[in-house]
């Protein structure tokens, strides 16, 4: 089964197609720009060849169009037609809590997806859109949504709550939703393989540390718990989020600064994290340049995060009463061997006892614990467009 995964951004279209038989990766891309005179398109296929075109995308069906077009190309296609596609993947951030699991999209859905816009006004519009302009162009191919916050609809009820009044949740679905929920439930899949253990007899904990960030408790394949909540703002401090704050500082911001409650949520989201303190970057290779410059501030911003992630960790290895596994993923834990080694540090205790040299010198999927560490330490790249392709043939197998 060919898959096409699709993530569509306000003016973005990233993609990949997929053959989920033996999991391999065809052709991918990015269509950037979308809307402006100087858009760019970048494709890359299966023998390493690729390209990059300027080009004028006026919406996104002129992306989509120049997508398949590429797949399909003499030069560097991989489709003799479009019609080969057997199925197209859509991520869509927010299902609300009426999605657990992958479904085939058609009106109903997108009805009830669209009703989610007000949990996800900065992203469920692209993905909607998305849909909207792949029906359009691939009319006959089966769709399917694939919802970040699926994952995490397994989490009880006396942690996905606020202790604000019980009508906030009734009448308008303020509750915690958790996100990065596709590519937790990926590495967890991936940890057990590697550990060649059950995935419904261990503990893990997922550490996706990218410019956006979050931690997961997953107990038996199940996720119990995640640092974000209503929205991808709360938990951890991020490259530009400030992460969970004092409620009252919002209101104390605004009156100080005399802000507009989206010129609070901008700061917030936009102008805070480890930007904010540092004054200087949201990029930890520039913190950690700077760090080791001697700026105060940079090594600041640095401690905050990894103390952050550190007292997520220690909080799920109490609430699921152990850990088997500590995953590190996404851009910054798969790459970053200082964050690792920071945030690591002290937590022997645990059973979590990294070994430094192999933290330093492996590169790729690899297992960085001390030989004798009792929790094995993983750093497992995200895949979260393989996850949805599994997903997709999965539900589409059941389905026929």
């Amino acid at each position: 089964m060919k898959v096409l995964v699709v993530n569509t951004g306000s003016s973005s279209l990233k993609y990949q197609l997929i053959d989920s038989e033996n999991e391999k990766v065809m052709a991918k891309g990015l269509c950037e720009r979308i809307g402006l005179v100087n858009g760019i398109h970048t494709y890359t296929c299966t023998d390493g060849s690729s390209f990059t075109q300027e080009c004028v995308m006026r919406d996104h069906s002129y992306a989509f169009k120049i997508m398949l077009d590429a797949l399909i190309s003499s030069e560097h296609g991989v489709l003799k037609s479009v019609s080969d596609i057997d199925a197209v993947g859509h991520r869509i951030v927010h299902g609300g809590e009426r999605f657990s699991k992958p479904v085939i999209i058609d009106e109903s859905v997108l009805k009830t997806i669209e009703e989610c816009v007000d949990l996800a006004p900065l992203h469920n519009p692209a993905g909607i859109l998305g849909i909207r302009v792949c029906q359009d162009v691939l009319r006959d191919i089966p769709m399917v949504a694939v919802f970040d916050t699926a994952f995490h609809q397994t989490i009880p009820d006396y942690a996905y709550m606020y202790a604000i009044p019980y009508e906030m949740y009734e009448k308008y679905g303020v509750r915690k939703y958790g996100f990065h929920g596709t590519n937790h439930k990926y590495v967890s899949q991936r940890a057990s393989e590697i550990i060649n253990k059950p995935l419904d007899k261990i503990k893990i904990i997922s550490c996706h540390l990218g410019s956006g960030a979050s931690i997961c408790a997953i107990d038996r394949g199940k996720s119990i718990d995640t640092s974000m909540g209503f929205t991808p703002l709360a938990g951890l401090a991020m490259g530009t989020r400030s992460g969970t704050i004092d409620p009252s500082i919002i209101s104390y911001i605004m009156e100080k600064k005399n802000m507009t409650v989206e010129e609070v949520n901008d700061y917030l989201n936009k102008q805070s994290g480890l930007l904010g303190v540092s004054g200087i970057s949201s990029d930890f290779r520039d913190l950690i340049k700077a760090k080791s410059e001697g700026n105060k501030r940079a090594s600041l911003a640095l401690s905050i995060f990894a103390y952050r992630v550190k007292k997520y960790i220690c909080e799920y290895v109490g609430i699921m009463g152990g850990i088997d596994a500590l995953i590190f993923t996404a851009g910054v834990g798969e790459n970053n061997a200082f964050i690792r080694e920071h945030i690591t540090t002290n937590l022997d205790i645990f059973g979590i006892k990294l070994d430094k040299k192999k933290n330093n010198t492996l590169k790729g999927e690899a297992d960085i614990s001390r030989d004798k560490s009792n929790v094995r330490i993983l750093i497992i790249p995200a895949n979260e467009e393989l996850e949805i392709a599994r997903q997709c043939k999965s539900l589409l197998e059941v389905k026929n």
